[in-house]
């Protein structure tokens, strides 16, 4: 691919010419002869592309990433977090989700995330080592190189690796970020000196950001696949030190860290196909129950204030659902085959009134959560069809903003994503049941989403960051690319939430048009706005022309629209 044409909007990368308009199954017999790369970062997005000149492969780009936003977007994921990545291979059409989340360790003790009255211990869950889960995105990186890249993961992790140890300037996201951790930061020595100016305060822009510990371990991740992070050097740096500060890791917990393939979720909706997350992620599931509750409308003739009732009420019913219901595969049997059974959507759209909304309370008790809006996520489609779908996150903003002495890998905090307290929230307000309590090696829930969308004539890829709304963003997103948008007004268009409780409809300014806002008031909806939605990125593809098409969430930081 060196010397092609290249077009970057932000995170949004095409390269190459089209290619002559060709007949298409819904799994492409074509190949696209270009590619693109849509992620939250320009230097992600680069490094991506740099793989790919390499000769690699959509699945060595995806590496590329993934670890160089885990060096210039460490407050939305990294290498002490861990990801889900939907894979698409086009030789011979596997398709399987790359399960690289954390488990808690061995010596998990729910006891430890409570008060002596019972309460929950919000700062035991969700900062510092207590509230670490084992890392996954190092396993799973190695993983998807070992099974399914064309380049030794060595190449795959060199843009990461040289931008860690050169550096670079964050940008205002990062730097507001570091702003809203900064007290918690500055606890730790190591996280203060990484992250803090000597005065333990911001840095001002212009900060070049070095990180050669991280880069180090990188390159012994890079060297020695899995095992250079998992076992040796990195292992002992990073227990001694979880330990030093209260937590409880072993070597063990690390060595015994194990990546898992999972078959996807796979539902049909009105001739599209659309292939998401199983299990531990609680979005495949979700979005096939909203889909289907809604195949029984023709939502294109129906006037918007009932169209949007409809999908209101559908999201209420999944989002009840998804909270009674789902957990870790591994621990907890689940009720799949009715959960995504069309019969069993047939009764919970009888349940719809067709002028009025029903009140969460009305319905079967289940406990809920609020929105969050972290994490972050990445589109890829190479020349010869292979596609990635890939969301990866470590929680909170910095996670636990705590840094592992020597190592330079911020530790995630999604131990806070467990049920850790029964009947009390974490930090988005979630109440869990049994499914999703914690258990020593235990994947913990997750909103994760990445989803493909297969038709006749185009292929999406999509996912977003955004907690909760990760799934009604996904979902929203999917509808627009059925109504043949382009990428750059899916990630832009304005984004509505409802997950079951609490019992309001969240809403991006203009979502809905004065008159629709009106009419779902009368109909008894409570509306909430909020500023804070994810950063979707999406890729499309045109099998009749072979064109690509990407873009990059405009909500994101600056530099939409450049050209290079």
């Amino acid at each position: 691919m060196t010397g092609l044409p290249r077009v970057l909007l932000f995170a949004l990368l095409l390269v190459g010419a089209d290619i002559a308009a060709a007949a298409a199954p819904p799994v492409a017999a074509v190949k696209p002869g270009h590619a693109a790369i849509a992620s939250a970062h320009r230097l992600a997005t680069e490094a991506g592309l740099e793989v790919l000149d390499k000769g690699g492969n959509a699945f060595d780009a995806a590496i590329a990433v993934a670890a160089t936003l885990a060096v210039v977007e460490p407050q939305s994921s990294g290498i002490g977090g861990g990801f889900f990545m939907l894979i698409h291979r086009a030789a011979d059409g596997r398709e399987a989700m790359i399960d690289a989340r954390e488990v808690a360790p061995a010596a998990v003790d729910a006891k430890a995330y409570a008060d002596a009255d019972g309460r929950p211990n919000r700062d035991a869950a969700t900062n510092g080592p207590t509230s670490a889960g084992i890392p996954g995105e190092p396993a799973g990186l190695a993983w998807v190189a070992a099974h399914y890249g064309k380049l030794p993961l060595k190449a795959s992790l060199a843009p990461a690796i040289r931008i860690a140890t050169n550096g670079f300037k964050p940008d205002a996201r990062f730097l507001g970020r570091l702003q809203e951790r900064r007290e918690v930061i500055a606890r730790y020595p190591a996280s203060a000196a990484l992250l803090l100016a000597a005065d333990r305060q911001v840095p001002k822009p212009g900060w070049v950001f070095r990180q050669p510990d991280l880069a180090r371990t990188l390159e012994r991740l890079a060297a020695q696949g899995a095992d250079g992070f998992y076992r040796g050097e990195t292992a002992r740096a990073l227990v001694d030190s979880v330990r030093a500060a209260g937590g409880n890791w072993t070597l063990d917990d690390l060595a015994g860290y194990r990546v898992v393939e999972r078959e996807p979720i796979r539902f049909d909706y009105r001739g599209w196909r659309i292939v998401t997350a199983p299990p531990p992620s609680s979005g495949g599931v979700a979005l096939a129950e909203i889909f289907n509750i809604l195949r029984g409308y023709d939502l294109a003739a129906m006037a918007p204030a009932q169209r949007y009732h409809a999908i209101i009420e559908a999201m209420r019913r999944a989002f009840r659902d998804h909270n009674e219901y789902l957990g870790d595969p591994d621990f907890v049997k689940m009720p799949l085959d009715m959960l995504l059974s069309p019969h069993y959507a047939d009764g919970l759209r009888a349940s719809i009134l067709p002028d009025k909304a029903t009140p969460s309370a009305m319905l079967p008790a289940a406990l809920a959560h609020e929105p969050g809006t972290d994490t972050t996520h990445f589109s890829i489609v190479d020349r010869d069809g292979n596609m990635v779908a890939c969301t990866s996150t470590v929680n909170l903003p910095f996670g636990s903003a705590f840094v592992a002495g020597g190592t330079g890998v911020i530790l995630n905090d999604e131990m806070d994503d467990f049920a850790l307290v029964p009947d009390a929230p974490n930090a988005f307000g979630l109440r869990g049941n049994q499914a999703n309590a914690p258990a020593p090696g235990k994947r913990m829930l997750s909103s994760m989403s990445p989803t493909f969308v297969f038709g006749k004539d185009r292929i999406g890829v999509l996912g977003t960051p955004g907690g909760s709304t990760i799934i009604t963003q996904v979902f929203e997103g999917i509808l627009a690319f059925m109504d043949g948008k382009p990428a750059a007004t899916i990630t832009a268009q304005p984004r509505y939430h409802h997950q079951y409780l609490p019992d309001l409809v969240y809403v991006e300014p203009h979502a809905f048009d004065d008159a629709t806002t009106k009419a779902l008031q009368d109909m008894g909806y409570t509306f909430k706005q909020r500023d804070g939605w994810g950063f979707m990125n999406v890729v499309t593809w045109d099998l009749g022309t072979g064109k690509l098409d990407a873009a990059s969430d405009p909500r994101g930081v600056s530099g939409l629209g450049k050209v290079k």
